[in-house]
């Protein structure tokens, strides 16, 4: 399974550029979409961290406040390689507190901290709000018109690298090693390793289905029964007949086109898109049928990624760049239609 080959949506600019030279040049800050209350039996700690993973974080949090792990949440999981604000939740009913101030976490701070009546769970953000330098640009030319087109024509919802973990030694990513050893009949006992390794392996897929209809001119190119996603929702209906309806809703972002997240049980789609769908999958039947053994259920993800609120600005040979995505969406899936990003050893450690 290799992860170099996926198509760009644009001509390659050929530009080389520096990313991550300091944990300060990926910033990012977690869009939560509601307030604490101010009361209940979980505790939000709004937390800045530097060179950290969050499932470390969590597990020094469940340290210091001596509770179990399970008493201590996070909406998404922050790249390492960064510095980024985000939300954890300790379970803890009654009036007791803790002093944060005590808590001596390096490349960590407790920045706020307030109660809330509900936990904190997986996927519940609304975005990321991210702060990105990248230095050292080969060259300036085509930057900005580039910038321009992702504003109007967004890029490819890929899932990034991060996702199939390191690259260093493999250019797989070691959670896909872990995904070829769960096919051919290893079994996983590490929780956490085990399910990186399923991710990654059903992200790979969907990225294949990705690539293949962006090689085939289906991008932005909806096919008769194709399942279409709606803006700001996990809710979807499937299109069985394309008419100017269906474009124009397209156009105005109030739809999105989607493919499979795959998993056992039928696929949304019909007609030519159905076909197209059924094809890809056999394409790669012991992926998918890995998938659907364990036990996955077909689900959906749009195919286009548009920037939110997106601004640059140069200074000599760096380029800031200012966005928010939704969450579950890459930086990186943006980063790769503009230039041939090169980590340095910060972001391969």
């Amino acid at each position: 399974m290799k992860i170099d080959h996926w198509s760009h949506q644009y001509p390659k600019l050929n530009i080389l550029g520096q990313l991550k030279s300091s944990a300060e040049d990926f910033q990012v800050t977690e869009i939560l979409g509601y307030e604490p209350i101010g009361e209940g039996e979980h505790i939000y700690l709004w937390v800045r961290k530097t060179g950290l993973n969050t499932a470390y974080l969590a597990e020094q949090i469940a340290k210091f406040t001596r509770l179990p792990l399970r008493a201590v949440t996070y909406a998404g999981r922050k790249d390492k390689h960064a510095q980024t604000e985000q939300w954890f939740s300790v379970h803890l009913p009654g009036k007791g507190e803790f002093d944060w101030t005590q808590f001596n976490e390096p490349g960590a701070e407790v920045l706020k901290s307030i109660r809330h009546n509900k936990k904190l769970r997986t996927g519940v953000l609304k975005g990321n709000r991210f702060n990105i330098i990248l230095r050292q640009l080969s060259s300036k030319f085509g930057i900005d018109e580039r910038l321009q087109q992702i504003i109007q024509s967004g890029v490819p919802n890929y899932y990034g690298s991060q996702r199939f973990g390191n690259t260093l030694y493999d250019p797989r990513g070691g959670n896909l090693v872990l995904a070829d050893k769960m096919i051919n009949g290893e079994t996983i006992r590490n929780r956490n390793k085990r399910s990186m390794a399923i991710s990654a392996l059903r992200s790979w897929l969907f990225n294949e289905m990705l690539h293949s209809r962006l090689r085939n001119g289906y991008l932005n190119k909806p096919l008769p029964g194709d399942v279409m996603q709606l803006a700001g929702s996990n809710s979807f209906f499937c299109a069985q007949q394309i008419d100017n309806s269906i474009i124009e809703r397209i156009q105005q972002r109030d739809i999105y086109l989607s493919t499979p997240l795959w998993g056992k049980g039928n696929l949304a789609s019909e007609s030519d898109a159905l076909q197209f769908e059924q094809d890809l999958a056999q394409q790669h039947l012991t992926i998918a049928q890995t998938l659907e053994n364990l036990g996955l259920n077909q689900e959906r993800r749009a195919i286009n990624l548009f920037p939110n609120d997106l601004e640059w600005s140069w200074k000599n040979d760096a380029l800031n760049l200012i966005f928010s995505l939704p969450s579950g969406t890459f930086a990186t899936s943006v980063l790769r239609e503009l230039l041939d990003v090169q980590n340095n050893n910060l972001a391969k450690a």
